[in-house]
């Protein structure tokens, strides 16, 4: 009889893994949401690509400020405690968005964001190596591919919202338009698009405070909660001597930064694209994002088949394929200056879908209750989407590079985060073998 993954020694975590993937689709929720917010806000205060591309700034370090805080406050108290202090950050994080707007500026938005993602930090350095912990090892890198294929289910939903209720709402006049308004007229506009935007945070606000109550209430296992003490740097310098370690955070911060770039350019790619063959600004924007949409679907999918086929195909073997399918996939994305270039670059979420908790439980293998420290240091890897948007919005910035439009030639950097990953697939898959130590 094939083992349950969702029981140890007789005991089920059905609820508290219910309870636990729900956040995962709740900050799936908030990375969507905000992937295109670069180009809403670079509308809504008449900036460039580069000035908000500082929302993925903001958004991302907080993930990378918060994670080994968060790993000694888990090590100290529990994993349940760490997703509610994640769970209590993201509310106020998206409750800040109220005073913020009332500000009319830019950074306080930028703030409210830094706070939020210090919880989704808390959450996601609790949330994943908590799901590890529910059941045997054997099953744990499969249990965790299971929780993260609700990931990209909160992921769709952020971006329907990002589109319906956000993009589609915002006042219609394009960007050359809103450079010419009078300081009177350009408040007005800005007053407006501010209100349409919050409101779908301050609403996810109420949603995490809900859930931070019944998690609260709800009895969780402890099964990771046994070791209290806070041995920092001896246990920074034990899990960097791993190389299966070491190579996965290298790995993971290049891999969020392709996913992020992605998801967050395809709205600049897109829109040019449409533009190109007629479509007017806000319009080429929405129908970019519907294509966002699309890739999200497929993403979600492919997450699914991929998990399956894990139980046949081995991880490090299936993660180069992808790596390198992705890449060939951003060779098209760069050289097509049309709407193939778009549908390669949708494709190329097919390929992301099984990154991010394939690397996170190839890194943790056989770290033990190391892995609250090892979690920490994947989640500071997403600085990865902190640091490569912006140079990738530096060059689209340019407008024009070798006789190619720049967005295009962008995603080079996408295309040498593939080439990353595929190398860590590799030598995940030869280790697998015996044919490299380590």
């Amino acid at each position: 009889m094939k083992q349950s993954i969702l029981s140890k020694d007789g005991v089920s975590y059905v609820v508290p893994f219910v309870l636990i993937t729900s956040c995962f689709a709740l900050w799936g929720f908030a990375n969507d949401i905000t992937n295109p917010m670069v180009k809403a806000f670079s509308k809504i205060f008449r900036m460039s690509a580069t000035d908000g591309a500082m929302v993925q700034v903001a958004f991302y370090g907080g993930y990378f400020a918060m994670a080994f805080p968060a790993a000694m406050f888990i090590r100290r108290f529990s994993y349940k405690a760490g997703v509610l202090v994640g769970l209590g950050l993201y509310a106020l994080g998206a409750f800040l968005f109220y005073p913020a707007k009332m500000t009319g500026e830019y950074y306080p938005f930028l703030a409210a964001y830094f706070i939020l993602t210090c919880g989704l930090s808390f959450l996601e350095t609790s949330s994943n190596p908590y799901i590890l912990s529910m059941g045997t090892e054997e099953t744990a890198t499969r249990r965790l591919n299971l929780a993260q294929s609700f990931n990209p289910m909160g992921s769709l939903l952020g971006m329907y919202v990002a589109m319906n209720f956000i993009q589609a709402k915002l006042n219609p006049l394009d960007t050359a338009t809103r450079a010419n308004l009078s300081p009177e007229e350009f408040e007005a506009v800005k007053e407006y698009d501010l209100s349409v935007l919050i409101a779908p945070y301050l609403t996810i606000g109420l949603v995490i405070l809900a859930m931070f109550l019944v998690i609260m209430f709800w009895p969780m296992p402890k099964n990771g909660d046994k070791n209290h003490e806070i041995n920092f740097l001896p246990t920074l310098r034990r899990i960097f001597t791993m190389p299966h370690y070491r190579e996965g955070v290298i790995a993971q911060f290049f891999y969020v930064g392709v996913q992020i770039m992605c998801w967050t350019f395809i709205i600049q790619y897109g829109t040019r694209v449409l533009m190109a063959e007629g479509m007017g600004e806000q319009a080429a924007e929405v129908m970019s994002q519907q294509y966002n949409i699309i890739a999200m679907v497929i993403f979600c999918c492919s997450r699914f088949i991929c998990t399956f086929l894990l139980r046949y195909v081995n991880t490090g073997q299936l993660l180069m394929l992808l790596a390198v399918a992705g890449g060939a996939l951003i060779v098209g994305v760069i050289t097509l200056q049309n709407i193939y270039g778009l549908y390669c670059l949708v494709g190329v979420s097919a390929c992301m879908s099984l990154m991010f908790p394939t690397i996170y439980g190839i890194a943790l293998t056989g770290l033990g209750d190391d892995a609250k420290f090892g979690a920490a240091g994947l989640i500071m890897a997403i600085l990865g989407g902190s640091v490569l948007p912006p140079l990738q919005a530096s060059i689209i910035d340019k407008g024009e590079l070798f006789g190619m439009p720049a967005v295009n030639v962008s995603f080079i950097l996408p295309f040498i985060c593939f080439v990353v990953i595929a190398i860590y697939g590799q030598r995940t898959y030869l280790r697998s073998k015996g044919k490299l130590k380590g």
